[in-house]
């Protein structure tokens, strides 16, 4: 039986390369708003908050009837913004927490039940997901490698192309950044502190390994589409149409 679970979708105002992402407008709405309501449609989700940094996010979310818990700005990660959420809404201890990335409009609500299955197992205190990908998406540093055990645990995570086809028949695990943490699991993470490999590979997810942390990955046939850039909105806007 799954446990009660829960999405924290993080919206920070501030972005290097496209600040005031969470309020780019799709179709008429806000883009926090496209992910907050497909993140809706799964069905083993209970309530899905967004937690925010900024005023101007938190009145639009307000305006738009979306649940939203204000959130400190200093926050190193968005995990540590879905924690502080989490506390504020005094989420059950035995709920699955999900942190769904905000800057994924295009979100297969699919996706959230293939995180939050794996719960089944008493055991998995952590999950992500994983999709095949080529050789030349894997040369790219920005996806993110992972090779996993025949158990679905996560061996390592890395920029570079992971494992190294030595025999010339690669297969490679792209990386989706989502997350489903049990509560307990959730709150030890944030007090872990960066790990020496966390800092080397800039991945956060490096901090479960290395502190010896169990991470089940599962494996999707579904596709992110993540808006990084303004330019990115115009694909995303294409995909939805008809929505």
């Amino acid at each position: 039986m799954t446990p009660p679970c829960y999405g924290i979708i993080p919206a920070r105002y501030e972005s290097s390369r496209f600040p005031g992402k969470p309020l780019a407008m799709i179709h008429g709405r806000p883009m926090f708003w496209h992910v907050y309501t497909r993140a809706l449609r799964c069905p083993e989700i209970s309530g899905v908050y967004v937690a925010t940094d900024d005023e101007r996010i938190r009145t639009a979310a307000e305006a738009l009837g979306v649940p939203v818990v204000m959130t400190r700005p200093d926050h190193a990660s968005g995990t540590d913004r879905v924690l502080e959420a989490a506390r504020a809404l005094a989420l059950p201890d035995d709920a699955v927490i999900v942190n769904i990335q905000g800057d994924e409009p295009a979100l297969a609500p699919e996706m959230l039940s293939e995180l939050v299955r794996p719960f089944t197992d008493p055991h998995v205190q952590v999950s992500t997901l994983a999709r095949p990908i080529s050789p030349e998406e894997a040369a790219s540093p920005d996806q993110v490698k992972v090779a996993r055990a025949a158990t679905g645990l996560a061996l390592y995570f890395s920029r570079a192309p992971i494992p190294y086809p030595r025999d010339g028949r690669p297969g490679y695990l792209g990386h989706i950044g989502l997350y489903g943490f049990r509560r307990p699991a959730l709150e030890n993470f944030a007090t872990l502190g960066e790990s020496p490999l966390e800092k080397t590979e800039k991945l956060e997810q490096l901090r479960l390994l290395e502190a010896g942390i169990p991470l089940f990955v599962a494996i999707t046939r579904y596709q992110c589409c993540g808006v990084d850039r303004p330019e990115d909105l115009e694909t995303v806007c294409r995909l939805l149409e008809g929505e």
